[in-house]
């Protein structure tokens, strides 16, 4: 069965992985899903392919030599490319996940994986990126979020974030008011629950918080002890 993307073409992944063995057995089981698969040996191989043609996921193995995933990643989101990152590494540290999430990753698969993990976490990017399509600007006090020119502003400051800090603040703006549990966020930014001992959320609030305080602003997000956080108008 063919996975179709919008315009009714096989949805294309760029696969980088430096093993040979591993990279042409799961470009195998990715092409009998009904994917289009341009598998390449090195991060030097997946900025060719996406300058060829565009990619709906680029699946990434961390450790690659010459240029690594964390690169890749870094230069990508630079370059204002939104495709969807599934990060791919045997490294299991926290510290290499929020590593990876900060560089620009969409989500972490540990390795060894099972193939239908794999996947299923390719098709909730898929759905997500569907689902995140931007709508409109949105205004909460005097932030403004410019959903398809993923920018924003407090007052008249404009505000450098990442793509997971963006992400996230987008998902808090769009819910003003509600509480989000850690869960539901983890399952809306990275699809997937880093359990109740994981710090990358409270990490990720973190940085949003002094990036929207600087300069004295009040406080914005919210933490609701046990449960998680809100977005609310000072």
């Amino acid at each position: 069965m063919e996975r179709y993307g919008l315009i009714g073409m096989a949805n294309r992944i760029v696969y980088a992985e430096d093993d040979r063995a591993t990279r042409e057995s799961v470009t195998r089981a990715l092409e009998l899903e009904g994917y289009e698969v341009h598998a390449v040996a090195d991060g030097a191989g997946v900025f060719e392919a996406v300058a060829a043609q565009h990619a709906d996921v680029i699946v990434l193995d961390l450790m690659m030599p010459h240029v690594g995933g964390l690169t890749v990643c870094r230069r990508l989101r630079a370059g204002a490319n939104r495709a969807p990152i599934l990060m791919v590494t045997a490294r299991t540290e926290v510290s290499d996940r929020v590593a990876g999430l900060d560089a620009g990753a969409d989500d972490y698969l540990p390795k060894p994986f099972a193939l239908d993990e794999l996947f299923a976490r390719v098709r909730a990017l898929l759905r997500r990126a569907r689902y995140d399509e931007p709508e409109r600007e949105v205004r909460v006090a005097d932030v403004r979020v410019d959903e398809a020119a993923r920018r924003v502003w407090r007052g008249d400051r404009e505000l450098e974030l990442t793509k997971t800090e963006f992400d996230l603040l987008q998902l808090l703006v769009r819910n003003t008011g509600v509480v989000l549990s850690h869960s539901t966020i983890y399952g809306r930014i990275w699809d997937y629950d880093f359990g109740p001992d994981s710090k990358a959320l409270a990490v990720y609030i973190g940085y949003l918080r002094r990036k929207l305080e600087a300069g004295g602003s009040p406080r914005l997000i919210h933490t609701v002890r046990g449960v998680g956080y809100t977005l609310r108008a000072p």
